[in-house]
């Protein structure tokens, strides 16, 4: 890692730090004392280390061509969206970096266990072995692979591979893991009676698994219900059925935006879109907001109703791409916009894990964008209920463009 990335990543934390300091302004000035000593340290950080850094680097060149630079960062951008969980490590284990996946996986956020032992995430039984065969890998000594089981999921096996990559730039051997979740657990089950194993036990299902699947069915069965009981043409409706469906059992807070041309003019198909482009001008319109019962008609409420969706970096981003993102714990605390008094909402609000869906119709293109929080210390959202997530936007978009018979 260059010195250059290695400050990035400290003054990224340092950002994410202060904004969590700002949102404790909400805080009851009784509570506030602690909240200014973390300030002054803060402070006292930034003067006495961040500052020397930057001055340093401002004194050298620059690292590599424009060229180099730009590859670099495509490296980056390409690590954080693998779909796989994948970390960097050491030769001691210790994280240098983590992606989006491998945080959901894990369930700590990328900034707490950078500089920290992958080891300290695993059950203490597997922490050695997985630990020795990190360091023969390092040492050349070639691929490898274990399973081991995380702390949070004690009873789910994750095969971990093990690669060390020649990495032009950095001063020491870099291990490179790729955690595959219940992929011992499915090896073992594929296995034939017919090759001597008839007497084996079949590996019981997860509950927990099962369980969620079987919400997340309830789930869509609801929403079907909900869409197909909206009065049709009305797309207004169909919204706030669907956002009261999601609000309470699968997310704290439902925002909805929608593309100017969206509601009740059907000769308006094609204004978010031509026909089969999933982009389009981003969402003018905050059609609706529901949040908890304790935030009716709050403060929180107001700012987030009152809010420009074009002031929202995320949902611009979801409206124009065409993609869904799902967040677990949000590294850009801005990525959903301030509030009038310069806050960040999502730290206001507490998120600690979101799903930003597009409302997409292949023949009108992005009819609105679908926005989901999880708050306080709620269970983040999983890959299997952003999919549901996903089916049910279109079924939704459906519903908004289905017209009187």
């Amino acid at each position: 890692m260059t010195l250059t990335d290695d400050f990035g990543e400290d003054l990224a934390d340092f950002a994410r730090r202060v904004a969590e300091l700002r949102a404790a302004r909400a805080l009851p000035p009784d509570e506030r004392r602690g909240v200014l000593d973390a300030a002054l340290f803060e402070l006292q950080h930034a003067a006495d280390s961040l500052w020397p850094r930057y001055e340093r680097l401002a004194a050298r060149a620059p690292d590599g061509t424009s060229a180099d630079r730009h590859e670099r960062q495509l490296l980056r951008t390409l690590f954080q969206r693998l779909p796989i969980p994948v970390a960097l490590v050491d030769r001691d284990t210790v994280v240098r970096r983590m992606n989006v996946a491998a945080t959901a996986l894990t369930g700590v956020r990328a900034g707490y266990a950078a500089g920290r032992p992958l080891t300290g995430l695993l059950a203490s039984g597997d922490r050695v072995p997985f630990r020795t065969q990190a360091a023969a890998a390092a040492r050349g000594e070639g691929a490898r692979s274990l399973t081991v089981r995380l702390q949070q999921r004690p009873d789910e096996p994750v095969r971990a591979s093990l690669v060390a990559p020649a990495l032009p730039g950095e001063p020491q051997a870099t291990v490179l893991v790729v955690l595959q979740p219940g992929a011992a657990g499915a090896a073992v089950g594929a296995v034939p009676a017919a090759a001597g194993h008839a007497g084996r036990r079949p590996v019981p299902p997860d509950l927990a698994e099962v369980t969620e699947r079987a919400g997340t069915m309830d789930l869509v069965d609801a929403m079907a219900c909900a869409l197909l009981s909206s009065p049709p043409g009305d797309p207004d409706a169909a919204l706030a059925a669907a956002a009261r469906v999601l609000h309470g059992r699968f997310a704290d807070w439902v925002v909805a935006d929608t593309v100017a041309g969206t509601a009740a003019d059907p000769a308006a198909d094609t204004a978010a879109g031509p026909a089969g482009d999933a982009t389009g001008a981003p969402p003018s319109h905050r059609a609706v907001v529901l949040g908890p019962a304790r935030e009716a008609d709050g403060p929180l409420w107001r700012a987030l109703a009152g809010q420009d969706p074009a002031a929202c970096p995320l949902v611009v981003e979801v409206a124009r791409g065409g993609s869904a993102s799902l967040q677990v714990r949000p590294e850009d605390i801005l990525a959903f916009g301030e509030d009038a008094s310069g806050a960040s909402v999502l730290a206001r609000a507490g998120v600690g894990s979101l799903l930003c869906v597009p409302l997409v119709r292949e023949d009108a293109g992005v009819l609105g964008v679908l926005t989901l929080f999880r708050t306080g210390g709620r269970r983040a959202f999983s890959m299997a209920e952003g999919r549901a997530a996903d089916v049910m936007s279109r079924h939704i978009a459906l519903a908004m463009r289905r017209r009187p018979a």
